[in-house]
């Protein structure tokens, strides 16, 4: 098998891309990442220069891939390395550039060694050309970030730190419709959940769910507009033009979901999410009225009820926010990998590692005791 590097996601076909084993993910998908790349979120003036890493049998097949960007700075990839690049400078080390596979401005677990096969030979391959790789760069690091637990071990016995982290997930367990589901509440869980969902209702929104090829034109500059000035309101950056969500809504078709309230004609509120054939996974939400619940609604119920309806087995509704345990979400682990060049820092980062595992488990179990199950999962 030979390596080599993309300079963008759309320079490898749709038809070998959907040759890799990606189980149908959204995020990794071609129609993600060459949007986001296309569009300006992606791209070597954002911060994230592609260098996708592929490798080919002697035919020149595909056989296996790893998104790789390089980074020159953290924004958007949820590494949480806050104080990594003070403490390399202390040390009179170059924290950037680094390799990061991650998808930009999406912490969702997901499939990171992508093959044509399960049998580990191309994942181990990927894996020794991304260290070579470093080496070859210069890089502080490569940071494998929001795997999925089947790839742990491959990643482990090469050598890479494990980080744990903790999100709320939403878990199916065969509910029959939303009722069902709430009737597992505590009654005063319930009462409260209930009245949160009334205040919608009372407000005369009518809220509908739409899938990504069947958003016109007109609608997606309101879905925009609602995602950037939420964005802007709390002084951050809206990555996502209006360009990048039509072109996905249309390239991944109904692996795209849109929650979208409306008053009278006009759509004055969404969530936008994606899905595979096994969960729900919740990114974006704005709204041009102030409605009492209308964000837990969107953002949380709808998404919930939609699973079940679907039959998917989760909902993964972002990162962070404690205020999603009183709505059923429960603190679940995620993982991330780290390959730290520098032999000193890789010893201190092991450390400090080993220290932020033991309260990120006292924080889960902690969490755990606030569900508002009668009888916890």
């Amino acid at each position: 098998m030979r390596a080599s590097l993309l300079g963008h996601a759309a320079e490898l076909p749709a038809v070998q891309w959907q040759r890799l084993a990606s189980g149908d993910d959204p995020f990794v998908s071609r129609e993600f990442l060459a949007a986001a790349e296309a569009c300006g979120a992606a791209d070597e003036a954002m911060g994230w220069q592609p260098m996708h890493l592929c490798l080919r049998d002697d035919a020149g097949q595909l056989s296996g891939l790893l998104p790789l960007y390089r980074r020159s700075h953290s924004f958007g990839d949820f590494s949480r390395d806050w104080n990594w690049a003070s403490a390399w400078s202390r040390a009179g080390l170059a924290y950037y550039p680094k390799l990061v596979t991650g998808v930009p401005f999406t912490p969702s677990p997901g499939p990171r060694l992508l093959a044509t096969t399960a049998d580990g030979t191309e994942q181990a391959a990927l894996l020794a050309a991304v260290i070579e790789l470093v080496a070859e760069l210069g890089a502080s690091s490569w940071q494998c970030l929001f795997l999925r637990e089947a790839e742990r071990p491959l990643l482990a016995q090469a050598g890479l730190l494990e980080r744990r982290g903790v999100q709320f997930h939403w878990i199916n367990r065969a509910y029959r419709d939303f009722a069902d589901f709430l009737e597992g509440f505590t009654a005063d869980k319930r009462k409260k959940l209930k009245r949160e969902r009334r205040a919608v209702a009372e407000a005369g929104l009518r809220i509908e769910a739409l899938h990504g090829d069947q958003i016109d034109a007109s609608l997606w500059a309101d879905i925009h507009r609602h995602y950037r000035d939420t964005f802007r309101r709390y002084g951050n950056h809206p990555a996502f033009s209006r360009e990048f969500f039509t072109r996905v809504g249309q390239g991944l078709g109904r692996r795209m979901v849109v929650f979208v309230a409306w008053q009278g004609d006009s759509a004055v509120a969404s969530s936008i999410c994606y899905r595979d054939d096994q969960a729900l996974y919740g990114r974006h939400w704005g709204a041009d009225v102030d409605c009492p619940g209308l964000h837990f609604e969107l953002c949380y119920y709808r998404g919930i009820a939609y699973a079940i309806e679907q039959g998917l087995q989760r909902f993964e509704p972002g990162a962070q926010g404690e205020h999603k345990l009183a709505r059923g979400f429960e603190p679940v682990p995620t993982w991330s990998a780290f390959w730290i060049a520098d032999g000193r820092m890789r010893e201190a980062v092991a450390d400090f590692l080993r220290r932020e595992d033991a309260a990120m488990q006292d924080y889960q179990a902690e969490m755990t005791q606030h569900l508002p199950y009668r009888n916890q999962p």
